[in-house]
């Protein structure tokens, strides 16, 4: 399979002109002052469809022979890249069929189907929908559009690259992207390599499944966008000629990035999206200069942005979780709640527990979810209650 050329994006980028938008870069004082450098956001989760995708996704409809369209499309995808198919089938007018796994977001499966696609599940993961839907092209003789095994879904990616080549500030810096099954950073790769080549190149998956960072998939992550176990050759051998260094964060520290953009940034991005932000907090991004986080995507729904916002609060320090022993008689509870509110710690919840946990006869535990202030002030409380004579066990 033949690899795009800058050539190929900058055709692209004149097919994605006056539908792609250009997203803007914002740079985040927060963020540099947490980071010690320079902290620059490449908002694509503003991008239309929520992500990149489209960019690769109407690229490669564009260039549909007239029998090609008349047979439709079909592809496979967690969920951005299917709603980029989709809205970009639509326009083109023709037929797309989307496999997605059985555990793809709700936000991004409504989506798809809301553009006029046949959404299907299909599997555990991505491969298994890539298998459901590599054999429905063998039934109909659609085509298949890749998600990123593909030079033109790879090209449209790249589009993203010739912004950040006019919009970053002049001189060396960083740009740290999510990988996934690698279209996107090839793309970028590409263009910057030959337009920016002063600028490094940090590739960030999610610990959980890190195939680059040469880590065996353990199970599923939050960054389901990037949750792709067997990345192509194509965008393998792009990836370890153009990208200085691929990086790992875990869930914890990627819903404590999403957090930070949501209350600091006003930026709603997903678990992929945030990656970036989460490699620079980690100080895993080489370099003092100016930093770029490409936040690929923001299509995170509600259920989901709520577990991933209570994690991140408690992976952050701000929900403290504590089991505290006391004797199973009248007022007990409302001297913790007291000794809670005397230390400036808002009561979320309260759970009674008087059976199992190696608790006495006469002895109950109660287990409180307590709003802090952060790590510091968490730290704070309990050893004021253990000083309060109370014997105190934190949860995780």
């Amino acid at each position: 399979m033949t690899r795009p050329t800058l050539d190929d994006i900058r055709a692209a980028g004149g097919r994605l002109a006056g539908i792609a938008q250009v997203t803007p870069l914002h740079s985040s004082g927060t963020l540099s002052n947490l980071v010690g450098r320079p902290v620059l956001l490449k908002a694509e989760n503003l991008q239309l469809t929520g992500s990149f995708k489209i960019r690769g996704a109407y690229n490669t409809i564009a260039q549909l022979t007239e029998a090609e369209r008349e047979a439709g499309v079909v592809t496979s995808s967690a969920g951005n890249h299917g709603q980029a198919v989709a809205w970009a089938a639509r326009q083109a007018g023709i037929r797309a069929t989307i496999f997605v796994p059985e555990g793809a977001p709700r936000a991004k499966f409504d989506a798809a189907v809301g553009y006029g696609a046949t959404v299907i599940l299909a599997g555990e993961g991505f491969d298994e929908a890539v298998a459901a839907g590599l054999r429905h092209v063998d039934e109909t003789g659609a085509t298949f559009v890749h998600a990123f095994d593909n030079p033109r879904v790879i090209a449209g990616q790249g589009t993203l690259g010739l912004e950040l080549a006019e919009q970053l500030p002049p001189g060396p810096g960083t740009v740290v992207i999510p990988v996934g099954g690698g279209g996107l950073a090839s793309g970028i790769a590409i263009a910057l390599r030959a337009l920016r080549p002063e600028l490094s190149l940090v590739g960030v998956q999610a610990a959980a499944c890190a195939p680059f960072a040469g880590r065996v998939p353990v199970g599923p992550t939050i960054a389901d966008g990037i949750a792709v176990k067997t990345p192509a050759e194509l965008t393998s051998a792009i990836l370890r000629d153009l990208l200085d260094e691929v990086v790992v964060v875990d869930d914890a520290a990627i819903s404590q990035a999403l957090l930070l953009l949501l209350e600091r940034s006003k930026l709603v991005v997903e678990g992929a999206g945030a990656a970036p932000v989460a490699a620079l907090l980690q100080g895993l991004v080489p370099g003092d200069g100016p930093a770029c986080a490409v936040l690929a995507g923001g299509n995170i729904d509600a259920t989901t942005l709520v577990s991933v916002t209570r994690f991140g609060l408690a992976s952050s320090g701000r929900y403290l979780v504590v089991a505290i022993l006391i004797p199973d008689r009248p007022g007990q509870l409302a001297r913790i709640v007291t000794a809670a509110a005397a230390l400036r710690a808002n009561v979320l919840s309260v759970t009674h527990h008087r059976e199992g946990r190696n608790i006495g006869v006469l002895e109950t535990e109660a287990e409180l979810t307590l709003e802090t202030r952060g790590e510091e002030h968490s730290r704070e409380i309990v050893a004021a209650l253990a000083a309060d004579g109370f014997e105190v066990r934190r949860l995780t």
